[in-house]
């Protein structure tokens, strides 16, 4: 009798959690941005979800994951069973990461490909690196970066990007907010860049991050 007692408050107590936790939530989709690194884009899309206004309920950015790519993929499947588990579940995931010396980039691609529930989980990757995305903002480039020993393909994207900003650093709050006058520009950069390295059947450069601002633009409508 005790341990039926027990069961059935601990089930009350935890749809009343859920009770409370979909009150906040807004009337739109659920979304985890599980970012690579503590800095440059947890917190580039945590000023756009403040940007376009959009509860932290409904939208949650996380960058305490590493920088390595398949832990930014373990981290959002731990995530998404997570809140499943609590009846909650994320309508869509989405993995920021770039290329730039990750030996398991690849094996992340794959991964979030095959991922499943299907149609859950989105790549959001930049080749060599974020500060791609952020360089066409300025510029429409779609010059590879090519490593050499001591200079990574990564490092040559941030030199030309401080052609531009020349104070820029990694991990910059502001940069979102920014840019914001480029934005569409870098949309269609973007795109451009992407459709064109799929032409030449190339990633380098390419970057998708375009594809998530558009999710956040659109996502109370």
């Amino acid at each position: 009798m005790g341990s039926d007692n027990l069961f059935h408050k601990r089930k009350a107590k935890n749809a009343k959690t859920l009770q409370r936790r979909a009150a906040r939530r807004a009337a739109y989709k659920k979304l985890l941005i599980v970012c690579e690194g503590e800095k440059t884009e947890p917190n580039y899309f945590e000023a756009a979800r403040e940007h376009y206004s959009l509860n932290t309920v409904n939208v949650e950015v996380r960058g305490d994951c590493g920088s390595d790519p398949m832990s930014i993929v373990n981290f959002a499947k731990q995530r998404y069973r997570e809140e499943k588990d609590a009846g909650d579940p994320f309508d869509e995931v989405y993995c920021v990461f770039d290329k730039d010396g990750h030996a398991t980039y690849a094996r992340a691609i794959d991964a979030l490909a095959s991922a499943t529930p299907k149609d859950k989980y989105f790549t959001i990757n930049s080749v060599p690196s974020f500060e791609y995305w952020l360089l066409l903002h300025f510029i429409y480039t779609t010059r590879p970066y090519m490593a050499l020993p001591d200079n990574s393909s990564g490092n040559q994207v941030l030199a030309e990007l401080k052609h531009y900003i020349p104070d820029y650093e990694k991990g910059r709050r502001t940069i979102f907010t920014e840019l914001l006058d480029q934005l569409d520009q870098a949309k269609n950069f973007s795109k451009r860049a992407l459709q064109e390295s799929q032409r030449n059947q190339t990633d380098n450069p390419s970057t998708r991050v375009h594809e998530l601002i558009e999710v956040l633009q659109k996502l109370k409508d």
